[in-house]
């Protein structure tokens, strides 16, 4: 007979699946490509953090230094990179976890622990990145509600850079995976004020996943 007291993976919260994925694996598996080892995970780490940082540009000073927000941190890999370009870096994650493991590490990003709908801030933000989160959000009401959060943050002229496959169909990969259309993003974001500028490709292996870049223009 089977054990009911088990918790099977889909039982299992947000939070409480992230916390024991991120605790399971490495600080690159955890947030990346659980089915590449870790050389492969080098790579595919630096190859995305040189795409995101090409469109991110280097328009920041130590005068006048951009203000990013990297929406679902995971480890902190990405936020830690845009602070050594010397933005001034807000970052959260769903899971307390590895925002311990994060502050842990330092480098500069402020840490909170929030989800995609809950997170405010004072002040817009230049750019506000959230990479390889929203493909992870399988309720489309929890991913519009977070796409729609974090577009209210960007300032008029910033930009919301997504990562997801550039598609025409949704497409669900197992319990916690949906790829959403193309036309999915704009309709949620359009309307807000953020036109769809540019899709760039990760362009590593099999992977079909890029960057979506939406610039606010009111």
């Amino acid at each position: 007979m089977a054990d009911d007291t088990r918790i099977r993976v889909t039982d299992r919260t947000p939070g409480e699946y992230w916390d024991a994925r991120h605790a399971d694996h490495d600080d690159l598996a955890s947030g990346g490509h659980m089915g590449l080892d870790r050389p492969g995970n080098e790579i595919f780490y630096a190859q995305r953090l040189g795409t995101l940082l090409s469109l991110v540009g280097d328009l920041s000073s130590p005068a006048a230094p951009l203000f990013a927000l990297d929406a679902g941190c995971g480890k902190g890999y990405f936020a830690r990179a845009l602070a050594r370009c010397g933005h001034r870096v807000d970052a959260f994650d769903i899971s307390p976890y590895v925002i311990d493991h994060a502050l842990a590490e330092g480098g500069g990003p402020r840490y909170a622990v929030a989800t995609l709908d809950e997170w405010r801030s004072p002040w817009p933000y230049d750019i506000v990145v959230c990479v390889d989160v929203l493909f992870h959000v399988p309720d489309d009401e929890e991913w519009a509600a977070g796409l729609r959060n974090l577009a209210s943050l960007v300032r008029v002229a910033g930009r919301l850079i997504v990562t997801d496959e550039d598609t025409a169909h949704r497409t669900t990969r197992g319990a916690r995976i949906a790829h959403r259309p193309t036309a999915a993003y704009r309709a949620e974001l359009e309307p807000l004020g953020l036109r769809h500028t540019l899709f760039r490709p990760y362009g590593f292996r099999e992977n079909r996943v890029g960057f979506h870049v939406f610039t606010r223009t009111r």
